[in-house]
């Protein structure tokens, strides 16, 4: 009875807080000058049809990479706790097979997955999407192709090697605009191109895909861990 008063009087409280903000909110009629910018000048600078893209890949291209980093910091963690878990444990339980249906559907299905994954990334500059989306679209595949063979040993030292390339190429790219253009992830150390073109808003394309192949990959590594673990 004490902790529900307790959690009432909570939740009663940051009402309390909230309530003046909801009341008070009143949005913008318009765009303010630093938003104007970005809206009207970002396609024209970066050669993007996304502008979220643009502006999430180049003018905060930093923060992105910290995003990156806590992804790939988080996967190394579950990697290492599930590591010592299964060192520290014996014996286990054998998995029961999966159906063939089921078996057979999954190596239909992922490959295709996998595809749209790319897809997305590939297309981020020009279609809602990008580098994380995709990334989680092809570790959706990886997933379906563990449930449907639960035995399924992925490759770990690939996955790493993927990741690593991939995260190392994203700074190498970044340290490139420095050097070249105006600044970190500068994505005009490429060719521009035709607004609305695939091959165009210079080296975003290939940012997104570097992105897309991290995320995927430190997914994959916590499916898979997660996977060999449940094995034990």
């Amino acid at each position: 009875m004490i902790r529900r008063a307790a959690a009432l009087a909570l939740i009663a409280a940051l009402g309390a807080l909230l309530l003046p903000l909801l009341l008070g909110y009143h949005p913008d009629e318009a765009l303010n000058l630093t938003a104007c910018y970005y809206a009207e000048r970002t396609a024209a600078d970066l050669g993007a049809a996304n502008i979220v893209t643009a502006i999430v890949v180049t003018y905060r291209g930093l923060d992105t990479l910290g995003e990156v980093t806590v992804l790939f910091l988080s996967a190394a963690v579950v990697g290492l706790v599930l590591a010592r878990g299964r060192t520290a444990t014996t014996g286990g339980r054998p998995r029961l097979p999966a159906g063939e249906l089921l078996t057979t559907g999954s190596r239909l299905l992922a490959p295709l997955i996998m595809l749209l994954g790319i897809y997305i990334f590939v297309n981020g500059h020009l279609t809602p999407g990008g580098g994380f989306q995709g990334g989680a679209v092809i570790a959706s595949g990886v997933l379906l192709l563990l449930l449907a063979e639960p035995g399924r040993r992925l490759g770990h030292r690939v996955i790493a090697l993927v990741e690593s390339l991939s995260g190392l190429a994203y700074v190498a790219i970044g340290v490139a605009g420095l050097v070249y253009a105006g600044g970190f992830l500068d994505n005009r150390i490429l060719p521009i191109g035709t607004l609305g073109e695939l091959a165009s808003a210079g080296a975003i394309p290939v940012i997104y895909s570097l992105i897309g192949l991290k995320v995927g990959a430190e997914f994959s590594s916590m499916l898979a861990n997660l996977s060999e673990t449940e094995e034990l």
